[in-house]
């Protein structure tokens, strides 16, 4: 450790003892082996990604059926004419994702409140949200598509839309409601009861307590598995196609039934991980940082 002292008459009017850090010989060691040993990992970890690939590679390419299944899964010239086409489609995605997204947190938070209501006189709510959330979280969600895209036309009510994207949107938010509703009812009675508490002892009535301090709290806890089902609702988006509705996997559809190869699903396939991956970095990013500020003991 070196140390500085100013001389005196200087702008701090007296002498200053000030202690410049200069690390140890052993520290220094230390610090370089960390380096050697990080490095060394990293060039482990490409060596065997490398060997894994190169494995792979000559597995795949070597099997008697490649060259038919390149031609029938990879063929540039298909890759190229669809790809425009499934990117148009895929505009019909994002907004189905961003509209049932809303409408999914709305309604999740809506039965999730209903579910843990207190008192006797909400017994029949807390019955029907219960109700409800167990229906659509057991029934399959291509079977709940089926039914409203295809069943609600045939009803011919009046004033109720035949379009398959409204109807395929509302199949969409009635299943996924179910899920996110026990994610919310998860979050909200994880908030201790003394929360609730000394809020009603501060003076708030029982919709104060939940709106200014429980609902709070279960949202910030809750955060990482709402972005895993928004994430999930992201890739169901392409399930509207079964009514008609022209989204990328449609588009990839109609190139398939025309050019009978597949080369287009796979480009579709590639287009929703594409979206997928950055919401996925993302769920996990705030995940990690949540986890960290629960080991700090900061506010979660």
């Amino acid at each position: 450790m070196t140390v500085v002292k100013d001389a005196p008459g200087s702008d701090s009017g007296e002498g200053d003892v000030r202690e410049a850090y200069v690390p140890s010989q052993r520290r220094i060691e230390r610090e370089r082996y960390k380096r050697t040993r990080s490095r060394r990992a990293t060039a482990i970890a490409a060596l065997s990604t490398l060997i894994t690939g190169v494995v792979l590679y000559f597995v795949v390419a070597s099997a008697p059926g490649w060259p038919r299944t390149k031609e029938t899964f990879f063929n540039g010239q298909y890759a190229r004419e669809a790809f425009p086409k499934v990117l148009e489609g895929l505009w019909l995605n994002v907004r189905l994702l961003l509209i049932c997204g809303v409408a999914v947190l709305v309604l999740g938070m809506l039965i999730a409140i209903a579910r843990t209501l207190r008192g006797p006189v909400f017994f029949p709510l807390r019955a029907l949200a219960a109700a409800y959330t167990d229906f659509f979280r057991g029934l399959p969600l291509i079977i709940n598509l089926m039914i409203v895209v295809l069943g609600v036309p045939a009803l011919r009510l009046q004033g109720v839309t035949v379009d398959p994207i409204l109807l395929g949107g509302t199949a969409l938010t009635l299943t996924y409601s179910a899920y996110v509703a026990e994610v919310f009812r998860a979050g909200i009675e994880s908030v201790h009861p003394s929360q609730r508490a000394a809020a009603r002892s501060l003076g708030l009535t029982n919709r104060q307590s939940l709106r200014y301090v429980v609902l709070p709290q279960a949202v910030r806890r809750q955060v990482p598995p709402l972005l895993n089902d928004l994430v999930s609702l992201q890739k169901d988006t392409g399930l509207v196609s079964i009514g008609g509705a022209v989204d990328a996997v449609r588009a990839a559809d109609i190139i398939v039934g025309r050019s009978l190869n597949y080369t287009p699903y796979i480009v579709a396939g590639l287009v929703f991980v594409a979206l997928t991956i950055p919401m996925t970095r993302f769920t996990d990013w705030v995940t990690a940082r949540m986890d960290r500020q629960r080991a700090q003991g900061g506010t979660i």
